[in-house]
């Protein structure tokens, strides 16, 4: 029996922002202002800060606003660890990020390659599922706060009787780190459990409550690459929305990967690790929020799970197996 799904939604507003602090010491990482000696190049932050065109904002958004129509699989998880890493923007350059909380694979780091997280071990639920998430630690009042329980979704949102496994090594980046509206960034999106208001920038959260956030990767890869130069152009959002079809640029469907994080925090303080002027902070609003993936499934589960939730329509639980009611 199928088993389907309601939507989820997306909408925009504003907050304040905190003032940069340099040389802050927290969770063992010092975060300091870049130093302006010609020995020490300053460091490119534009990959993180990138807004879709047009088309893919209008794609975005009605993939957010549609319903999963019963072809999905998952995977749960929990923060592993937090470092001032980013294997798909800095490779090989640790600590050079701002502080990112990663999840699943507990050894990624800024040297981290597909071989090196294959042969690393994950706190998500299945342990076929190596790959590694992170996004922005969150903050409350400057002390950081772990997620309560992070889902990745997979979903069969474009074609998804076509939809093929996501290449091994496949990574990608969503999310515009640098924005400096709401409007620059329609991937965030935050809620308060339970309610169906949400936002771009953070929402305060009534006494027992908790805060929640989404996040959207695209459906469409080109079918060559594993990674591009602004690590975003090789795969996109179908137009469309839900029932849309894969362009002839990026020809081949993948299901959509999707965060849903519960952080097990309500009210104000919040802010986000994040980087203005080039500077590393932890003083960054909610509309700045932003993900990353690096795909190292084990392979054959991944296929499995392709097959016979989305390509056959099912919604399955963590075992890749159809979920009866």
């Amino acid at each position: 029996m199928r088993v389907r799904r309601s939507s989820r939604e997306t909408t925009g507003t504003v907050v304040t922002v905190l003032v940069v602090v340099t040389g802050l010491l927290l969770g063992g990482l010092v975060l300091t202002s870049p130093r302006t000696d010609a020995a020490i190049p300053t460091v490119d932050h534009s990959s993180h800060g990138i807004r879709p065109d047009p088309g893919q904002e209008t794609a975005l958004l009605a993939q957010a606003a549609a319903p999963v129509r019963g072809s999905e699989f998952r995977a749960d998880c929990v923060s592993s660890h937090r470092a001032g890493d980013d294997p798909i923007v800095y490779p090989n350059q640790p600590g050079v990020s701002h502080i990112h909380e990663f999840f699943g694979n507990r050894t990624a780091n800024a040297r981290s390659t597909l071989q090196s997280l294959a042969a690393g071990t994950t706190n998500c639920d299945p342990k076929v599922d190596l790959s590694s998430y992170w996004t922005p630690t969150l903050y409350q009042n400057g002390q950081p706060v772990p997620p309560e329980r992070v889902t990745v979704y997979y979903q069969g949102i474009t074609e998804p009787q076509r939809a093929v496994p996501p290449p091994l090594g496949l990574r990608y980046v969503v999310g515009n780190a640098l924005a400096k509206t709401a409007a620059e960034n329609p991937h965030a999106r935050w809620s308060c459990l339970g309610a169906s208001e949400s936002s771009r920038d953070f929402l305060i959260c009534p006494p027992g409550s908790k805060l929640q956030t989404y996040l959207d990767f695209p459906t469409c890869w080109d079918g060559v690459r594993l990674d591009s130069p602004n690590h975003r152009d090789h795969v996109i959002y179908a137009p469309g929305g839900l029932g849309g079809t894969c362009p002839a640029s990026h020809p081949t469907p993948i299901p959509r990967v999707q965060f849903l994080i519960t952080y097990p925090v309500n009210g104000g303080g919040l802010s986000l690790a994040g980087t203005i002027n080039g500077v590393n902070l932890t003083t960054a609003r909610g509309f700045t929020f932003h993900g990353d993936f690096f795909n190292a499934w084990q392979g054959p589960e991944l296929q499995r799970r392709v097959r016979d939730c989305i390509n056959a329509g099912y919604i399955c639980g963590n075992d890749g197996r159809p979920i009866q009611q």
